[in-house]
């Protein structure tokens, strides 16, 4: 039986989302967001995100560095 599912992925990641997705635990994941003005973290209030696509671009960036 084929089930057509939709999985919509977030454009932004969560602090938790981010540290699953890179395979870093969240003290890493933390300072990557704030140390550094990554293009990729997005301030909303007080919290901080990881755009997806800016996040992957970036990752592609520091592998061919």
């Amino acid at each position: 039986m084929n089930e057509n599912t939709n999985v919509i992925e977030p454009a932004l990641l969560t602090l938790e989302q981010a540290c699953k997705y890179l395979c870093i635990g969240k003290t890493s994941c933390r300072k990557l967001f704030k140390e550094h003005e990554h293009e990729f973290v997005v301030r909303i209030g007080n919290r901080l995100y990881a755009n997806k696509s800016l996040l992957d671009k970036w990752i592609d960036d520091q592998t061919r560095a």
